[in-house]
C-alpha cells in the first residue's frame, strides 16, 4: 500500500514503522516533500503510538528577571542596554508578587530566563531561588538557560558544577530549553554573535543532566537559517540526548520578526511550521515531548500541529511574560489562556486534555495520591 505519492516518503514511512533512526539525509527528504498530509499523518502516528490522544498543558507564569543584556542578539526584540529607559530588573520582592499571584491562579510552575546582566551580583540568582521556594515550596522552578548558565559561570569565575549546584540548593528544580537558536555555523555566529556556542550549550545542557535535573531543549526557526541547519541542529540534540537523556521536550519556535534587526523577514509560514513539528517529532526518536508552542504558533495553528506530532501545548502562560510578548505572534495582545479556553481548545482538535507538572506527571493523579 502506498503511504504517499511521494517515493523518498514511502520509504522513510517504512523505517518509522520498523524502528529504524532516519538519518540527516532522511531529514532533508522530509522537509522537501510536497506532501503536507502524507508527512503528517507520519508523524501522527508516532505520536500516537507514544502518547494516544493525551495532550498535556500546564497552569505556568513567565518571569522575565531583567532585560538588560549585552548579547544583542539579532532576533530578540526583548533585549536593552542599561541606559536605555525602558530597562529593568526585578527585584526579590516583586518576584515574590507575581509567584504569590501566580500560585492563587493555580500555577504549578514559574518560568524564569532573563537577559545576560553584568549589574547583578551571583547573590541575587540564589537569593532569587531561595526566597520563591520558601515562600511557595510547591511551585516548581524553571529557571535560567544555558546561556544564562554559561553567563554566570563565567562572569563571577565559577566552575560549571559550582553553578549548576549552588543554583540546584537555592531552589532551582530545571532548566529551560531557550538560548539553542541555530546550532550549525556560520548561521549561529550571524545571528547571536556574542552568545554560548553551539558546544557550550549542549556541554552545559549534559551537566545539569548530570546534576539530576531535566531540561527543554528549542530551535528557532524562520529567520536566515537554512534547511541543513534545521536538520543538522535536530541530529546533535538527538546525539545529545543519547549521551546524557535528560532533555524532556523539544520546542521549536517560530521566528517573529517585527521589533527586530531582522524585521525585514518574513518569518516562517504556517506549512513551514507544521513541517518542523511533524520533522521535529520523526527525527528526535529519543525525545518524548514534541511542543506546539501557542504563544508563538498562535492558537489556531497550535491546533493543527497537535495532529503533526505535538503532544503539548504549554501553558496557561498568564500576564507577566515580557519575553513571551516580545517574540510572540500574539505580541500586541494578552498573551495569556485560562485552563477551561486551553482545555477546549485541545478538545476541539479531538485529544484529550491533560494537566500536567513541569516533569509531565498528570496533575489529577498527584492530586489523588
Amino acid at each position: 500500500m502506498q503511504f504517499s505519492h511521494d517515493p523518498k516518503l514511502n520509504e522513510i514511512a517504512a523505517q518509522v514503522e520498523a524502528g529504524a533512526r532516519l538519518s540527516f539525509a532522511d531529514g532533508l527528504a522530509l522537509y522537501a516533500t510536497d506532501d503536507l498530509s502524507a508527512l503528517g499523518k507520519l508523524a501522527d502516528t508516532v505520536r500516537r503510538r507514544l502518547h494516544g490522544r493525551r495532550t498535556y498543558y500546564n497552569v505556568n507564569r513567565h518571569f522575565n528577571y531583567t532585560n538588560v543584556c549585552y548579547a544583542d542578539c539579532k532576533f530578540c526584540g526583548f533585549y536593552r542596554s542599561p541606559r536605555q529607559p525602558d530597562a529593568y530588573t526585578h527585584s526579590v520582592e516583586e518576584a515574590l508578587k507575581l509567584a504569590g499571584a501566580a500560585v492563587a491562579e493555580g500555577a504549578t510552575e514559574l518560568h524564569i530566563v532573563g537577559g545576560l546582566n553584568t549589574k547583578l551580583p551571583f547573590s541575587y540568582y540564589t537569593d532569587l531561588l531561595s526566597s520563591l521556594k520558601h515562600a511557595y515550596p510547591r511551585l516548581y522552578l524553571k529557571a535560567f538557560t544555558m546561556v544564562e548558565l554559561d553567563h554566570i559561570a563565567h562572569f563571577y569565575k565559577l566552575s560549571d558544577d559550582d553553578v549548576i549546584e549552588q543554583l540546584k540548593a537555592a531552589g532551582m528544580d530545571s532548566c529551560p530549553g531557550g538560548g539553542a537558536e541555530i546550532f550549525r555555523e556560520p548561521t549561529r555566529s550571524t545571528i547571536c554573535a556574542h552568545k554560548t556556542d553551539a558546544e557550550r550549550w549542549l556541554d552545559l545542557a549534559g551537566k545539569v543532566h548530570a546534576a539530576g535535573l531535566k531540561t527543554n531543549a528549542t530551535m528557532l526557526y524562520g529567520h536566515i537559517e537554512s534547511i541543513e541547519d534545521r536538520v543538522d541542529h535536530l541530529v546533535r540534540l538527538r546525539e545529545q540526548q543519547d549521551k546524557t537523556g535528560g532533555f524532556q521536550c523539544f520546542i521549536p519556535l517560530a521566528f517573529y520578526p517585527p521589533g527586530t534587526k531582522l524585521a525585514h523577514l518574513a518569518g516562517p509560514s504556517g506549512v513551514d511550521s507544521l513541517k518542523t513539528v511533524a520533522v521535529s517529532r520523526l527525527m528526535l526518536d529519543n525525545f518524548a515531548h514534541i511542543k506546539a508552542y501557542w504563544v508563538m504558533l498562535g492558537k489556531r495553528l497550535a491546533q493543527v500541529a497537535l495532529h503533526y506530532g505535538a503532544n503539548d501545548l504549554d501553558g496557561t502562560i498568564t500576564e507577566g511574560g515580557e519575553l513571551t510578548e516580545s517574540y510572540s505572534v500574539e505580541a500586541g495582545n494578552e498573551v495569556r489562556m485560562s485552563k477551561d479556553e486551553i482545555a477546549a481548545l485541545i478538545r476541539d482538535a479531538g485529544f484529550e486534555p491533560v494537566e500536567r507538572d513541569t516533569l509531565y506527571h498528570p496533575v489529577a493523579e498527584l492530586s489523588a495520591a
